[in-house]
Protein backbone atom coordinates (compact mmCIF):
# COMPACT_ATOMS: atom_id res chain seq x y z
CA UNK A 1 0.00 0.00 0.00
CA UNK A 2 2.80 2.41 0.91
CA UNK A 3 4.48 1.99 -2.49
CA UNK A 4 1.21 2.50 -4.38
CA UNK A 5 0.35 5.68 -2.43
CA UNK A 6 3.88 7.07 -2.90
CA UNK A 7 3.62 6.59 -6.69
CA UNK A 8 0.16 8.19 -6.83
CA UNK A 9 1.53 11.15 -4.85
CA UNK A 10 4.59 11.47 -7.06
CA UNK A 11 2.75 11.19 -10.39
CA UNK A 12 -0.07 13.52 -9.32
CA UNK A 13 2.41 16.15 -8.13
CA UNK A 14 4.37 15.98 -11.38
CA UNK A 15 1.19 15.99 -13.48
CA UNK A 16 -0.29 18.92 -11.56
CA UNK A 17 2.93 20.88 -11.97
CA UNK A 18 2.96 20.24 -15.73
CA UNK A 19 -0.64 21.38 -16.15
CA UNK A 20 -0.30 24.56 -14.09
CA UNK A 21 3.10 25.52 -15.51
CA UNK A 22 1.90 25.13 -19.11
CA UNK A 23 -0.15 28.36 -18.85
CA UNK A 24 -2.80 27.10 -21.29
CA UNK A 25 -5.70 29.04 -19.79
CA UNK A 26 -7.87 29.04 -16.70
CA UNK A 27 -9.46 25.64 -17.26
CA UNK A 28 -6.20 23.73 -17.75
CA UNK A 29 -4.65 25.49 -14.75
CA UNK A 30 -7.75 24.60 -12.70
CA UNK A 31 -7.46 20.96 -13.74
CA UNK A 32 -3.81 21.12 -12.68
CA UNK A 33 -4.92 22.16 -9.21
CA UNK A 34 -7.35 19.23 -9.10
CA UNK A 35 -4.46 16.88 -9.90
CA UNK A 36 -2.32 18.67 -7.29
CA UNK A 37 -5.12 18.08 -4.76
CA UNK A 38 -5.03 14.34 -5.47
CA UNK A 39 -1.26 14.48 -4.95
CA UNK A 40 -1.45 16.37 -1.65
CA UNK A 41 -4.09 13.95 -0.35
CA UNK A 42 -1.84 11.03 -1.35
CA UNK A 43 1.16 12.66 0.36
CA UNK A 44 -1.01 13.20 3.47
CA UNK A 45 -1.98 9.51 3.36
CA UNK A 46 1.67 8.49 3.00
CA UNK A 47 2.48 10.65 6.02
CA UNK A 48 -0.22 8.83 7.99
CA UNK A 49 1.03 5.40 6.90
CA UNK A 50 4.68 6.20 7.70
CA UNK A 51 3.96 8.32 10.82
CA UNK A 52 5.52 11.54 9.50
CA UNK A 53 3.75 14.50 11.16
CA UNK A 54 5.61 17.14 9.09
CA UNK A 55 4.44 15.48 5.85
CA UNK A 56 0.89 15.28 7.23
CA UNK A 57 0.70 18.96 8.24
CA UNK A 58 2.42 20.20 5.10
CA UNK A 59 -0.14 18.41 2.95
CA UNK A 60 -3.12 19.52 5.00
CA UNK A 61 -2.05 23.07 4.14
CA UNK A 62 -1.23 22.11 0.53
CA UNK A 63 -4.67 20.54 0.09
CA UNK A 64 -6.33 23.75 1.28
CA UNK A 65 -4.14 25.83 -1.07
CA UNK A 66 -4.88 23.48 -3.97
CA UNK A 67 -8.62 23.71 -3.33
CA UNK A 68 -8.27 27.50 -3.38
CA UNK A 69 -6.49 27.11 -6.76
CA UNK A 70 -9.38 25.00 -8.06
CA UNK A 71 -11.88 27.68 -7.01
CA UNK A 72 -9.70 30.48 -8.37
CA UNK A 73 -9.07 28.97 -11.81
CA UNK A 74 -12.15 26.82 -12.49
CA UNK A 75 -14.55 29.14 -10.71
CA UNK A 76 -13.64 32.79 -10.73
CA UNK A 77 -11.07 33.05 -13.54
CA UNK A 78 -12.94 30.75 -15.92
CA UNK A 79 -16.07 32.90 -15.49
CA UNK A 80 -14.07 36.10 -16.06
CA UNK A 81 -12.63 34.65 -19.28
CA UNK A 82 -16.09 33.52 -20.41
CA UNK A 83 -17.48 37.01 -19.71
CA UNK A 84 -14.73 38.63 -21.76
CA UNK A 85 -15.21 36.26 -24.70
CA UNK A 86 -19.00 36.71 -24.64
CA UNK A 87 -18.60 40.51 -24.67
CA UNK A 88 -16.25 40.23 -27.64
CA UNK A 89 -18.65 37.93 -29.45
CA UNK A 90 -21.62 40.21 -28.80
CA UNK A 91 -19.73 43.28 -29.97
CA UNK A 92 -19.30 41.79 -33.45
CA UNK A 93 -22.98 42.31 -34.25
CA UNK A 94 -23.28 45.78 -32.77
CA UNK A 95 -22.61 49.17 -34.36
CA UNK A 96 -19.19 50.62 -33.68
CA UNK A 97 -15.87 48.98 -33.05
CA UNK A 98 -15.66 45.28 -32.14
CA UNK A 99 -14.06 44.42 -28.82
CA UNK A 100 -11.52 41.80 -27.83
CA UNK A 101 -10.25 40.79 -24.37
CA UNK A 102 -6.81 42.20 -23.62
CA UNK A 103 -6.10 39.01 -21.66
CA UNK A 104 -6.18 37.07 -24.93
CA UNK A 105 -3.06 38.90 -26.10
CA UNK A 106 -0.94 36.82 -23.74
CA UNK A 107 -1.43 33.66 -25.78
CA UNK A 108 -2.80 34.74 -29.16
CA UNK A 109 -1.23 33.31 -32.31
CA UNK A 110 0.28 35.63 -34.91
CA UNK A 111 -0.75 34.48 -38.38
CA UNK A 112 0.74 35.57 -41.73
CA UNK A 113 -1.21 36.73 -44.76
CA UNK A 114 -0.96 33.21 -46.21
CA UNK A 115 -2.33 31.59 -43.01
CA UNK A 116 0.96 30.35 -41.56
CA UNK A 117 1.41 30.59 -37.80
CA UNK A 118 4.40 32.86 -37.15
CA UNK A 119 4.55 32.80 -33.37
CA UNK A 120 2.75 33.36 -30.09
CA UNK A 121 2.23 36.70 -28.40
CA UNK A 122 3.93 36.97 -25.04
CA UNK A 123 3.21 40.61 -24.23
CA UNK A 124 2.03 43.98 -25.49
CA UNK A 125 3.32 47.45 -24.67
CA UNK A 126 0.66 50.12 -24.13
CA UNK A 127 0.78 53.89 -23.85
CA UNK A 128 0.21 55.08 -20.28
CA UNK A 129 -1.98 58.07 -21.19
CA UNK A 130 -3.63 56.89 -24.40
CA UNK A 131 -4.12 53.26 -23.42
CA UNK A 132 -3.30 52.35 -27.02
CA UNK A 133 -1.17 49.36 -27.87
CA UNK A 134 2.20 50.47 -29.28
CA UNK A 135 3.70 47.11 -30.16
CA UNK A 136 3.44 43.38 -29.58
CA UNK A 137 6.16 41.00 -28.50
CA UNK A 138 5.94 37.68 -30.34
CA UNK A 139 7.91 34.52 -29.55
CA UNK A 140 8.88 32.14 -32.32
CA UNK A 141 10.59 28.78 -32.13
CA UNK A 142 12.07 27.17 -29.08
CA UNK A 143 10.50 24.88 -26.53
CA UNK A 144 8.98 26.22 -23.29
CA UNK A 145 10.83 29.51 -23.76
CA UNK A 146 14.23 27.91 -24.35
CA UNK A 147 15.73 28.83 -27.72
CA UNK A 148 12.88 31.15 -28.69
CA UNK A 149 13.34 34.39 -30.58
CA UNK A 150 11.37 37.48 -29.56
CA UNK A 151 10.31 39.93 -32.26
CA UNK A 152 8.57 43.29 -32.18
CA UNK A 153 5.41 43.67 -34.26
CA UNK A 154 3.96 47.16 -34.44
CA UNK A 155 0.29 47.25 -33.50
CA UNK A 156 -0.60 49.11 -36.70
CA UNK A 157 0.53 46.02 -38.64
CA UNK A 158 -1.83 43.61 -36.82
CA UNK A 159 -5.56 42.96 -37.06
CA UNK A 160 -7.54 41.01 -34.46
CA UNK A 161 -9.41 37.97 -35.73
CA UNK A 162 -10.98 36.09 -32.83
CA UNK A 163 -8.19 34.52 -30.77
CA UNK A 164 -5.46 35.31 -33.27
CA UNK A 165 -3.82 38.33 -34.85
CA UNK A 166 -3.36 38.57 -38.58
CA UNK A 167 -0.48 40.45 -40.17
CA UNK A 168 0.04 41.46 -43.78
CA UNK A 169 3.47 39.90 -44.18
CA UNK A 170 4.81 36.37 -44.62
CA UNK A 171 7.43 34.35 -42.73
CA UNK A 172 10.30 36.15 -44.51
CA UNK A 173 8.85 39.55 -43.58
CA UNK A 174 8.37 38.38 -40.00
CA UNK A 175 11.99 37.22 -39.87
CA UNK A 176 13.10 40.70 -40.94
CA UNK A 177 11.37 42.35 -37.96
CA UNK A 178 13.54 43.60 -35.10
CA UNK A 179 14.69 40.88 -32.73
CA UNK A 180 14.34 41.79 -29.05
CA UNK A 181 16.63 40.84 -26.20
CA UNK A 182 14.68 38.98 -23.55
CA UNK A 183 15.34 41.68 -20.96
CA UNK A 184 15.78 44.86 -23.05
CA UNK A 185 12.82 46.13 -25.08
CA UNK A 186 12.47 49.53 -26.77
CA UNK A 187 10.86 52.39 -24.86
CA UNK A 188 8.96 53.55 -27.96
Amino acid sequence: METFVSWVATLATIGGACLTASNLGARITGYGFIVFTVGSIAWFTLGQITDQPALIWTNIVMTLLNLFGVWRWLGRQAKVEEGAHRAASRSDGLPGESLFPASSLGSAKLVSRDGAELGTLVDAMLGCRSGRIAYLVVAEGGVAGVGETLRRVDWKDAAVDGDRLNVGFDRVGFGALPELARDDWPGR
